[in-house]
């Protein structure tokens, strides 16, 4: 794997037009997605195959290849190639949790390709086909190490070498070229290089441990216990941030801490230390508040109608404690997706990298 200060330094904005709507799937590629759609990431060696498997699979509102868990912003399929961004291959899958289950898409990642074998699957070899889960929550974390160590077990039991699947944090997804983007559809004749190992994958019951409550945080991923009731919360934050945070409130333009920064970083949610935005994909915007083009993953935030003072706005909640974070707006960069994510300082904490 290459390292950070090797790695390319990508760019601002996608080298290419990212298309609108699955070729397939009466659904757009890219979020807000509607209310209860779920999203993950996995991937499994060659994105055009694995892509294909998910859209396939009902319950699955839409999907779309792209690269992730790396270093180089917006890169071109060349650059993942060259092994020089530490991207790798991806399929995002945005699902209804109603209809198919998290432990469905898994029991699909580890049966369809060969979780053994590193960088690489099968004749792709690099560090973009490794086998990797990029959880959007707690939750998902929790089910896909479940899932992994005793798929783990079955598949030692079978002759072969422990699995190398790496579980990680979601990160900025970015969109591969259309070309890329569902193209068994487009070239039904063409390359699958994913071979999976033909054992089966069975979903275990969870144990106490990983069955833990939704908002259980662990010393790892940095994040805080929910606070369990309001006089919890007002002693956790200070009072500026109590009137933000839990009570929907707004600093002054101007004043917060991050609205010049350009720290490069994860912004977390001041309230429990959920990670919310990239640095990556913040910009000036001259409102006088820290604004950025998108979130960090959809599960990461909860959009809600504000009709507060007399309009329609769209507030940004965290989606893991429901504490106010601001609001998001379409006036934002055209290249960039259009949006505006407008936030106060007071919601955040930066986690310099």
């Amino acid at each position: 794997m290459i390292d950070t200060a090797d790695a390319l330094p990508g760019r601002d904005q996608p080298a290419f037009p990212i298309p609108e709507r699955h070729e397939l799937l009466d659904a757009t590629l890219q979020p807000p997605f509607p209310d209860g759609i779920e999203t993950a990431v996995f991937a499994l060696g060659c994105f055009w195959g694995a892509e294909r498997f998910y859209w396939q699979t009902p319950g699955v509102y839409t999907t779309a290849v792209g690269y992730t868990g790396g270093f180089t912003r917006n890169p071109t399929y060349d650059e993942v190639c060259s092994g020089r961004t530490g991207h790798a291959e991806a399929v995002l899958v945005a699902f209804d949790p109603t209809q198919v289950t998290f432990e469905d898409l898994l029991k699909t990642f580890f049966e369809e390709h060969n979780p053994t074998q590193g960088m690489r699957q099968g004749n792709d070899v690099g560090t973009q086909y490794r086998s990797a889960i990029y959880y959007a929550s707690d939750s998902q974390q929790r089910i896909a190490e479940m899932v992994r160590d005793a798929y783990n077990d079955a598949i030692r039991d079978a002759g072969y070498d422990p699995i190398t699947t790496e579980i990680e944090p979601a990160g900025p997804f970015y969109y591969a070229e259309e070309n890329h983007q569902q193209y068994l559809h487009k070239v039904p004749s063409g390359y699958c290089g994913l071979e999976g190992t033909g054992v089966s994958c069975s979903i275990p019951e969870p144990s106490d441990a990983a069955a833990g409550a939704p908002d259980a945080a662990t010393e790892d991923d940095g994040m805080l216990p929910l606070a369990e009731n309001d006089a919890a919360w007002r002693s956790r934050l200070t009072p500026e941030q109590y009137e933000v945070l839990r009570q929907a409130g707004t600093e002054r333009p101007f004043t917060g801490q991050y609205v010049d920064t350009e720290d490069d970083g994860t912004y977390r949610c001041a309230a429990c230390r959920a990670p919310l935005f990239d640095s990556h994909a913040k910009y000036h915007s001259g409102c006088g508040w820290p604004s950025f083009t998108e979130a960090l993953s959809p599960d990461a935030v909860t959009l809600i109608e504000d009709r507060s003072l007399g309009t329609v706005r769209t507030e940004v909640r965290c989606a893991r404690c429901d504490s106010h974070l601001g609001h998001v707006f379409d006036d934002g960069p055209t290249d960039r997706g259009g949006q505006r994510w407008c936030l106060n300082s007071l919601s955040l904490d930066l986690d310099e990298r």
